[in-house]
């Protein structure tokens, strides 16, 4: 199932760049641009960059300028979506006109004309403000020439049918993975359904859990964000873990990674859901990148196991640290 985000097609997995500014795993600029080129090379058209994905000094909006400033010419193949309007820091999000307005004057202020933000995006809703304002903030950039379209980004079915009413909404973002299925059975698959907005899916291989590098609690870096994720904790370690041993199985009798059955599982839910589903793994390496885009389908006799073993393993933990919970799905 083809998909088109502000008037240009998408590949069918993209490519999301916060694993290229991990401070856990720093990647230098001129590897991390190596690392882009190779995942445009390889069909990732869509790039997902992230305001807070990095520092203020040093984000991925610098990293876009700096690839864009080397490849120019790469500016119009490649469709650029920006999460903005969150502090971390703060660990809270402005959304209302004025924080807005800031968010996207800084992007543009650091990206300098190198390329175009095609999609823009609240990086997390925020229950005191509500949605029609921070689209309505938007619309006026997008009236303005200034970004591509709206999207949505960890947002609720009621949140989606209050934000077409505002301005066409380009794409919804979301957390969508074998660990993570519940916008599938939450309304939200089938109000972007009733809408035609496809679904990007962020964290397909749930945090790098489904890549088979983890074993235990220990092999996560002690400055590794992931420690601070409940799901993560070394008290429900061991009890996620079968979730990947489970997924390991298949893909050994599949003759393939986990990593491409992972993101095969996510792919396949654009059957379910109506409308083009596009998996975003990040990857801080081209090695990753290739194992990543190798594209693979499942049969309706390994979508069916997978299925199985999804209603027998439970996942343990929730999704967000507490001090994030107030922000997830408004």
């Amino acid at each position: 199932m083809t998909a088109t985000i502000a008037g240009k097609a998408v590949g069918a997995i993209g490519f999301g760049m916060i694993s290229l500014l991990n401070p856990a795993k720093p990647v230098t600029t001129e590897d991390a641009i190596a690392t882009l080129k190779a995942a445009l090379h390889a069909g990732a058209n869509f790039w997902n960059a992230g305001e807070h994905y990095g520092t203020p000094e040093y984000n991925s909006l610098h990293l876009l300028n700096a690839y864009f400033t080397k490849y120019p010419d790469d500016a119009e193949k490649v469709v650029v979506s920006v999460k903005g309007c969150f502090s971390f820091k703060e660990r809270k999000p402005a959304n209302d006109a004025k924080g807005v307005r800031a968010s996207i004057e800084n992007c543009l202020s650091i990206l300098d004309g190198k390329c175009r933000i095609d999609l823009f995006q609240a990086s997390r809703g925020d229950p005191d403000v509500p949605i029609e304002v921070t689209v309505g903030a938007m619309a006026e950039h997008v009236k303005a020439g200034k970004i591509g379209s709206i999207g949505l980004s960890e947002c609720s079915a009621a949140t989606i049918r209050k934000a077409v009413t505002v301005h066409q909404i380009a794409a919804v973002e979301v957390e969508l993975s074998l660990f993570e299925t519940s916008v599938m059975s939450n309304g939200v698959a089938e109000a972007c359904k009733e809408f035609g907005i496809p679904i990007v899916a962020y964290s397909p291989l749930s945090r790098g859990f489904l890549t088979g590098q983890l074993r235990k609690y220990e092999d996560m870096p002690e400055k590794d964000f992931r420690r601070m994720f409940p799901r993560f904790q070394s008290d429900v370690f061991d009890e996620n873990l079968k979730l990947v041993e489970e997924v390991e199985a298949v893909s050994t009798k599949k003759g393939c990674s986990t990593v491409q059955v992972a993101i095969a599982w996510v792919s396949a839910q654009s059957k379910t859901a109506g409308v083009p589903v596009i998996p975003i793994p990040g990857a801080g390496a081209v090695s990753r990148v290739e194992e990543n885009m190798k594209r693979i389908e499942l049969s309706d006799v390994e979508l069916d196991e997978i299925n199985e073993v999804l209603e027998r393993v439970e996942v343990k933990g929730a999704r967000y640290p507490a001090a994030f919970s107030r922000f997830e799905s408004v």
